[in-house]
């Protein structure tokens, strides 16, 4: 792995950690950009990149936010498989995607941590006693509609945001893509 890949996804794994502590949390309804740099270095490098992103980025803020406990590993699980799928999703296309398939597998990225976050959410709930499964499957309206609306917000900004980084990368070009 080339240094300055390593360096980013680092980077970015931090980020991701950074913020998701800075989320604002309505009880069941978190909002969060934490997925951000994990999509971005996904959307970069690939799948492999995406999955180790989301795997020590989201591990660092469970860690430092609610330690450890028998769910650490599924609350981490939704955030490496957005990276793993929408890595794979830009290795297929080239990692030359249009906006249009940028914002189409950034909603389904998003789609996938918010509905395997509420799986988790329940399986915690039941394992440590908060909340009824009622409760948790009301809220799936409203956390659907921010997944939404974040994801296209996320889908719009990261095509520029890619090609500017990609730049920054003078000499890695089509090896950076080598996930």
């Amino acid at each position: 792995m080339k240094t300055r890949k390593l360096a980013l996804n680092a980077v970015l794994a931090a980020m991701c950690a950074a913020l998701g502590a800075l989320a604002l949390d309505l009880n069941s309804i978190k909002i969060t950009f934490e997925s951000f740099p994990i999509l971005l270095g996904a959307l970069l490098f690939g799948p492999l990149d995406g999955l180790a992103v989301g795997f020590v980025g989201t591990l660092l803020y469970q860690l430092l936010r609610y330690g450890v406990s028998v769910t650490t590993p599924l609350w981490i699980l939704p955030y490496m498989l957005a990276g793993l799928v929408t890595g794979f999703y830009a290795k297929r296309r080239g990692f030359s995607l249009t906006a249009k398939q940028t914002v189409g597998i950034v909603v389904a990225a998003e789609a996938l941590v918010t509905a395997l976050n509420t799986l988790v959410m329940y399986i915690d709930a039941r394992i440590y006693g908060y909340w009824f499964p009622g409760f948790i499957s009301a809220m799936l309206l409203p956390r659907g509609a921010v997944c939404i609306v974040k994801a296209v917000v996320f889908g719009l900004v990261l095509p520029k945001l890619c090609a500017r980084v990609r730049r920054a990368l003078p000499g890695e070009g089509e090896k950076t893509h080598g996930a």
